[in-house]
């Protein structure tokens, strides 16, 4: 088993002495490398107990490199967990269902700090789940109520209690600004190339405010939020349909609903890539947008304010500019983020965003029709 993993974690011993430090109704008898993610090492860890069952657990090293504060994050998860299964309960929900447990090390510990430093944690894997990559429009729907749902549940939690696990990761402002660095830098030289994507984030400064000031002036409310509101971070029930629990809280933190909002928007409303290169083929689609909004205010269930609903849209239209800025400023400082497959991977990606904020731009007017018209306020 541990030769399986050796690659992976780079110490053939170094599994041994994670599972060790778990106490598992019966033995381990197998570990593997699982998902798609891109930032933690994940593992199904399968167990064989003495009465012939088998339960399924995810093991995940937390990635220092994205998270150079693993305590915190961990201190947000066992909060914002917590919370959730009051909550569902309350609400006669299944909590081992629709929510993360967290298996605690055998010293009581909510996570195990490896030999070289490394911490882990431990949650039973939700069985009759299934993550998905792609959708349909209804699945699509599906997970929209499960991230307004998320929102329902949390919120009268206090926001302001929670780290920052990705400091001024939704700051718009922010991100403009190291953008205007990385372009007085023009560190790999590449900035005389693209002048028609410099000009575009130079007609849209004033939007990188929008939401920004509207925080500062208390007209939106910092509420907890996901942060990363992609399809393949809700379990749906493989029998029903539905999505009955959000997964990957690492960027659970303070932040605004409307980014959660706008970054399912950016990633769903559209049948395309995130770094097609043939813009003819990236289009935002409006019924799309219908479907999700619809969803959406049917899971949050009426607990957003009104300058919430208003500000839907905007989320929308600010979260891809912010992905497209983030993206040009890689390209601009030499591709030192993202993982990039050819020179030019991260422009192809900034140009399929401000592609979309185009068209959303095109589209506004029916965009805020869309939600007046199932928030009812028309």
């Amino acid at each position: 088993m541990s030769d399986v993993l050796s690659g992976k974690i780079g110490d053939p011993g170094l599994l041994s002495e994670v599972l060790g430090a778990y106490s598992f109704p019966g033995s381990v008898i197998s570990a593997e490398p699982y998902g798609e993610g891109h930032i933690n090492d994940t593992f199904l860890i399968r167990v064989q107990s003495p009465e012939g069952k088998h339960p399924r657990y995810m093991l995940q090293r937390i990635s220092r490199e994205a998270f150079p504060h693993p305590e915190e994050l961990m201190a947000n998860f066992v909060a914002v967990t917590s919370f959730l299964r009051r909550k569902i309960m309350a609400q006669g929900g299944d909590p081992e269902r629709e929510t993360l447990s967290l298996i605690r090390t055998r010293g009581g510990a909510d996570f195990y700090t490896d030999s070289h430093d490394q911490v882990w944690r431990l949650v039973p894997f939700v069985e009759g789940t299934v993550c998905l990559q792609e959708a349909t429009p209804e699945l699509f729907e599906a997970s929209a109520r499960a991230f307004g749902h998320f929102q329902q549940l949390l919120t009268d939690y206090p926001a302001d209690t929670l780290y920052e696990t990705i400091p001024h990761f939704h700051d718009t402002e922010d991100r403009l600004e190291k953008f205007r660095a990385a372009l007085r830098g023009d560190a790999a030289g590449r900035a005389a190339g693209i002048p028609d994507e410099i000009r575009f984030v130079k007609e849209r400064e004033a939007d990188c405010s929008v939401a920004m000031d509207a925080l500062r002036r208390g007209i939106l409310p910092l509420r907890v939020t996901h942060n990363d509101t992609k399809l393949n971070n809700i379990l749906f029930d493989i029998k029903s349909g539905e999505g009955i629990c959000v997964i990957d809280l690492d960027t659970t933190m303070p932040g605004l609903s409307i980014f959660d909002f706008g970054d399912s928007i950016r990633f769903g409303a559209n049948h395309c890539r995130e770094d097609e290169k043939d813009l003819s083929k990236v289009n935002f689609d409006p019924a799309l947008y219908e479907r999700y909004t619809r969803g959406f205010l049917q899971g949050t269930g009426g607990c957003l304010t009104q300058a919430e609903l208003d500000y839907l849209p905007w989320g929308a239209r600010i979260i891809t500019l912010e992905l497209g800025i983030r993206f040009l400023t890689d390209y601009l400082n030499g591709d030192r983020y993202f993982r990039t497959a050819y020179p030019e991977h991260n422009l192809v990606r900034c140009r399929t965003q401000f592609k979309l904020v185009r068209d959303m731009e095109d589209h506004f007017a029916e965009m805020q029709a869309i939600v007046q018209k199932y928030a009812g306020t028309h």
